[in-house]
């Protein structure tokens, strides 16, 4: 089904300002905005994926990831088609490029907000997570499904390119309880060239969240020549340090795919750099992503104790009370339970 989107001004001759990202479409009639999946119709902006959804998993949160939030709880993940980045390394291009890429017509089963959050609870998840594509383009879906669910007391999750307007990341604010925002880079020209974006707007983003009081954590997938530099890995962790010491650092491993298959996977070295690097700049948490091991643990920040040991998405040792370092008693920032 369609739906009457949120977020929208009519101007003259029939077109659409489309406010719910921060591309800021103007749209033409019958034409669709940069994320494929908002159409005008007659003057009036329309989502085409409210049911569409294409993708429903139960994941660890870990696969988020999210190191920091309900630990070793599992969530109900779902997506529908679209994006509104074309990243030329994105890893479920099948599925966020479908729109553009073969113009036809939404794929994906009709379910409700209510079975969404029927089946999450029936499977025992604690949260529910809006995944795989870009959560701001199946915003209508997602917020009346995080509305139903935080009303069964699940929370609700965002793993997102942080694109989102102020206005609409506001409003689904009392439903929205945490965020894994993608720093991808820290140039405009990388945002730019690889993903049809800018750096500015995700920088905004990554600060409201944080204001808001939505628990946010922040992965960048680090690419042999594009971001892996010193000066940019330096930049990145000074500027989340900026907002917060507390914020997690999620310094993951590139592999070649999609349009992106000329470069290698990221060495091991340069990722131990990353980690270092955050580490440096003073920030708490910062963790390796992709390769399962000790980049994985989390340590207190005062006393240096392993509080959690993980093996890829699997926790194998959790010593923290009461949301605190259960050897020197330091509250650890996250939310535990």
């Amino acid at each position: 089904m369609t739906m009457r989107a949120l977020f929208q001004d009519g101007t003259e001759g029939g077109k659409v300002r489309c406010g719910l990202c921060r591309h800021h479409c103007l749209v033409e009639p019958g034409k669709r905005g940069i994320c494929a999946v908002r159409e005008n119709r007659d003057g009036v902006l329309y989502s085409l994926v409210y049911d569409r959804v294409i993708a429903q998993n139960i994941d660890p949160i870990e696969k988020k990831p999210l190191f920091h939030f309900l630990p070793g709880s599992s969530s109900y993940s779902i997506a529908t088609p679209g994006c509104n980045f074309r990243c030329k390394h994105c890893q479920n291009a099948d599925i966020s490029q479908l729109p553009r890429n073969h113009k036809a017509a939404m794929i994906g089963t009709s379910v409700s907000p209510r079975q969404i959050v029927d089946a999450a609870e029936r499977s025992g998840c604690s949260s529910i997570s809006y995944t795989y594509t870009e959560p701001t383009i199946f915003y209508e879906l997602a917020l009346d499904t995080a509305k139903l669910a935080s009303e069964r007391g699940l929370r609700n999750v965002f793993v997102t390119n942080g694109y989102i307007s102020a206005e609409a990341l506001k409003d689904i604010r009392p439903y929205l309880h945490a965020a894994n925002v993608d720093l991808k880079a820290f140039t405009d020209e990388f945002y730019r060239n690889v993903c049809g974006a800018r750096l500015d707007p995700v920088l905004e983003s990554i600060r409201l969240y944080a204001e808001l009081g939505i628990w946010t954590e922040i992965t960048t997938l680090v690419i042999p020549g594009h971001n892996d530099s010193e000066e940019e890995l330096t930049a990145i962790a000074r500027f989340i340090r900026s907002i917060s010491k507390d914020i997690p650092w999620h310094v993951s491993r590139f592999h070649p795919t999609y349009k992106m298959t000329d470069r290698d996977s990221t060495p091991m070295a340069t990722l131990k750099q990353a980690r270092e690097i955050g580490f440096r700049e003073g920030l708490r948490y910062v963790y390796e992503g992709n390769v399962p091991g000790e980049g994985e643990v989390t340590f207190c920040g005062k006393c240096g104790a392993s509080v959690i040991k993980r093996f890829g998405y699997t926790i194998l040792e959790n010593t923290i009370k009461g949301g605190a370092c259960g050897v020197c008693h330091e509250p650890l920032a996250g939310i535990w339970s």
